[in-house]
């Protein structure tokens, strides 16, 4: 059934990353779909690696802290 997949900056807490997965997993089963069928799959990528506004998000967005 459905695949998540979950773009987040590197370094956002195992706490954060637990909350989303519980989070989007309740969405689709409020829908009906059973959370055995449920598949997330979290994708961490360096600030480096993320563009905004033109420019990788270290520099468009310097002060950009994850959640912890």
């Amino acid at each position: 059934m459905p695949i998540v997949q979950i773009n987040m900056y590197k370094g956002i807490s195992d706490e954060i990353i637990k909350k989303n997965i519980s989070g989007i997993t309740k969405v689709l089963t409020d829908i009906g779909i059973p959370a055995l069928s449920v598949e997330i799959i979290v994708h961490e990528i360096p600030k480096i690696h993320w563009g905004f506004e033109g420019k990788p998000v270290t520099e468009s967005l310097p002060d950009a802290k994850p959640p912890t």
